[in-house]
């Protein structure tokens, strides 16, 4: 950018010099110098805290699919990478052992509530012990405990989405046996209802980014293409400055200025919607500071997203 203003300072010189409308003394000669001091630290320094720009990544919640039931996989429905809405069914597990269980437990209910029944019409003709009620409802109480679990367990043959999104690198067929291991999860699930997108911006330049202020980011997804946004928060936490539970002493360490990241949310919800985790781009943020250079970072991240075109990096 400070070589295109400086070309087109000389250019105009040139202009004026030739129809001879300022003189080309020592003055206008050194001039070009003078403009390009000027630009460097009038506008182009400050416009690294005042517009703030940085790479952009676009990320998903990843939820790893575990069966709470163990079983054979009657059914798997659904397929990888295709939308789907929260409820929706990913497989099936054989419920026939389940079912036969609520069956059991029914059975069981029905006779004790018939019992409880009987015990209590002895009671109320004073021909029976209160105990004995007592103890019938209890028998009835927890065949219903039991049956609600067992009917807990049959429901969840049925493995379903738990929100909007997708299932990728699917592997499970039918005929697969699954388990209750939380260590072997069978699907991942990608969350596509909420769209995260965050932008690194170096520390030195954060210090006045803010909640609530204009956001502009390119991706390479969408060449050519300006999309506005707002600053939803400054992460106020990376892993280099957390310290974790050890029974060790501290060890010292390199220590390095890593990014800040900050995340954004666009205004257009539809294509943040269809973007791809893992779309990579570049944001601009418009501070309240310094706020002549907005104009010049905006020509900058017009030319890289123009730039998107051809550069695949």
């Amino acid at each position: 950018m400070a070589v295109a203003i400086l070309n087109i300072y000389l250019l105009l010189l040139f202009l004026l010099v030739r129809f001879k409308v300022v003189p080309f003394n020592a003055f206008w000669k050194a001039s070009p110098f003078i403009v390009l001091v000027l630009v460097m630290f009038g506008l182009l320094v400050p416009m690294g805290w005042g517009a703030p720009q940085g790479n952009a990544l676009v990320v998903r919640n990843a939820v790893s699919i575990v069966s709470d039931v163990a079983g054979e996989v009657t059914d798997v429905p659904v397929v990888a990478n295709a939308p789907l809405k929260a409820g929706d069914v990913l497989f099936k597990i054989d419920p026939t052992p389940y079912a036969a269980q609520v069956r059991s437990i029914e059975a069981q209910l029905k006779l004790a509530k018939t019992r409880l029944g009987q015990m209590t019409q002895l009671y109320e003709r004073d021909a029976g012990r209160a105990f004995d009620v007592e103890q019938r409802q209890s028998e009835v109480d927890q065949l219903g405990g039991q049956l609600d679990a067992a009917q807990w367990n049959l429901d969840k043959t049925v493995v379903r989405a738990p929100v909007d999104g997708y299932v990728t690198n699917l592997a499970l067929r039918k005929g697969a046996r699954v388990a209750t291991l939380p260590l072997s999860p069978v699907m991942a699930f990608i969350d596509t209802s909420n769209t995260i997108i965050g932008v690194e911006i170096n520390q030195i330049d954060a210090r006045y980014v803010a909640p609530g202020q204009d956001v502009e980011v390119t991706f390479k997804f969408a060449p050519g293409q300006i999309y506005s946004g707002k600053v939803e928060s400054v992460l106020q936490a990376i892993a280099t400055g957390q310290v974790q539970t050890s029974g060790t002493a501290v060890a010292s360490k390199a220590i390095e200025a890593a990014p800040f990241i900050v995340r954004v949310k666009l205004d257009d919800a539809a294509f943040a919607d269809r973007l791809p985790a893992g779309s990579t781009g570049t944001a601009a943020i418009y501070t309240d500071h310094l706020k002549p250079t907005h104009i010049v970072r905006r020509v900058v991240l017009r030319q890289l997203a123009i730039l998107n075109y051809v550069n695949p990096f």
